[in-house]
């Protein structure tokens, strides 16, 4: 097959620019922080804050660990019957569309959370993340009809760096308002509302800027009479009887389960981690994060470079080392240390984009050929999203027993090291290892 022009290249990637803002904004930066000030008791020295919901406390860091496991075992169950649905109409366009309003208009309404709204404000974070990692679903499905092979590391390093120069530069609009309140006649507290309604926008905006570039799905089913969920089952079925004849993608998978489990978890647990157990300041943390972003731009060319060189399971291999490094610093990480927190923050924007870009190129190439592309890559994001509910509900559960965050980084190391043991054996079935 021939790559698709720039034009559609370009605005497949644009849509990395726009809805990563949310992974910065929202899970990593500015709301992580605001959270942690609304649930907690405004001393800096308490380990574990507690909050009410209804009848039932919880440490305010392990609540939010469970609230975005929840919204990952909706999107998981989700995934695989609106990915088969979408290759059997022909309409991942379409879903692509909705789940990237929804996913905005969630973050938007964020400007309405604060003390005496916190259910309402978690229900909109479920929302939100239901609405963005559903709609990646149908985004990285577009990599294998719109790239040839030999491009695909290329092009998904594109997007991640699109991601992540889109996200930054929102970013810093919102430091303006964030870290220099007083210039407009605001609290901090509302310059941060203020944050979440500009990713609403922003997301929204160069969202649909990018959907109306991309083509149109064609249905490959022909015609049809049953209902789109019975029909989606029945796709999603004969696509795992498929993977049953690809052993080395299944492995793949299996080695992916486990070291994406420690890369997701990182990256959506880190500011509160920072912020509740390292005692960092929250201009410092942002900072830290904002650093994170600006790494991974380089981080994810040169390991696609790396891919082209090495081979893509030796790249994954080697940021899998890099990541079991970043948890053991993670856990020994002083408090109060905020040097060493930046040096960690260094380390982990480096590999950070780079796995997940290799990672879905790696996945795109051991594919067979298929129109079923859409179905294909329900597999992948099921296999992140059980990963992701696992990986909060374990770092949520053994702080709440053991009373400390660091207990739960040391376990997420333990997830890396099985990772990189299944992807070493994976390795050596598979013309991709090396060059």
């Amino acid at each position: 097959m021939q790559t698709a022009p720039k034009k559609v290249i370009n605005g497949w990637a644009m849509y990395d620019w726009s809805n990563s803002v949310y992974n910065l904004v929202i899970t990593s930066t500015i709301f992580p922080a605001y959270y942690e000030v609304m649930t907690g008791d405004g001393n800096d020295n308490t380990l574990i804050d507690k909050v009410k919901i209804g009848s039932f406390e919880f440490s305010n860091t392990a609540l939010y660990n469970y609230v975005l496991g929840i919204a990952f075992v909706i999107v998981a169950i989700l995934s695989p019957i609106l990915s088969s649905i979408a290759d059997y109409r022909g309409n991942k366009k379409q879903f692509l569309q909705f789940f990237c309003t929804m996913g905005s208009l969630s973050c938007a309404s964020l400007y309405f959370f604060d003390k005496d709204h916190i259910t309402g404000g978690l229900i909109s974070v479920i929302v939100a993340c239901i609405g963005f990692w559903s709609s990646l679903v149908f985004y990285n499905s577009y990599l294998p009809e719109i790239a040839a092979p030999e491009d695909r590391d290329r092009i998904s390093a594109k997007g991640f760096m699109m991601g992540y120069i889109g996200s930054v530069l929102l970013q810093l609009i919102c430091f303006v308002f964030v870290l220099k309140p007083e210039l407009f006649g605001i609290t901090i507290g509302k310059a941060s509302q203020i944050s979440f309604l500009l990713v609403g926008i922003w997301w929204i905006g160069f969202g649909w800027m990018s959907i109306g570039r991309l083509p149109n799905g064609n249905g490959v089913k022909g015609a049809h009479s049953k209902s789109l969920i019975t029909q989606g089952y029945k796709e999603l079925h004969k696509v795992w009887l498929e993977m049953k004849t690809q052993p080395t993608l299944k492995r793949f998978l299996v080695s992916f389960f486990f070291y994406n489990m420690g890369v997701q978890t990182v990256m959506l647990a880190a500011t509160l981690y920072g912020k509740s157990e390292l005692n960092i300041p929250t201009t410092n943390l942002i900072l830290a994060i904002l650093i994170i972003q600006i790494v991974a731009i380089p981080g994810a060319i040169l390991m696609a470079k790396m891919a082209s060189k090495w081979g893509s399971f030796n790249t994954l291999m080697f940021a899998v080392l890099i990541w079991i490094g970043g948890c053991v610093m993670g856990y020994y990480l002083p408090r109060n240390n905020i040097e060493l927190f930046y040096a960690l923050a260094i380390i982990v924007g480096f590999v950070m984009g780079g796995i997940q870009s290799v990672s879905r190129s790696t996945y795109s190439k051991l594919m067979p050929v298929t129109h079923d592309t859409t179905s294909y890559f329900s597999f992948f994001d099921v296999t992140e999203k059980i990963a992701i509910v696992i990986g909060m509900f374990s770092f949520g559960t053994i702080n709440e027993i053991t009373g400390s965050q660091r207990n739960s980084v040391l376990a997420l190391g333990i997830f890396f090291i099985i990772g990189f043991i299944l992807l070493y054996r994976t390795s050596k079935l598979n013309k991709y290892a090396t060059v």
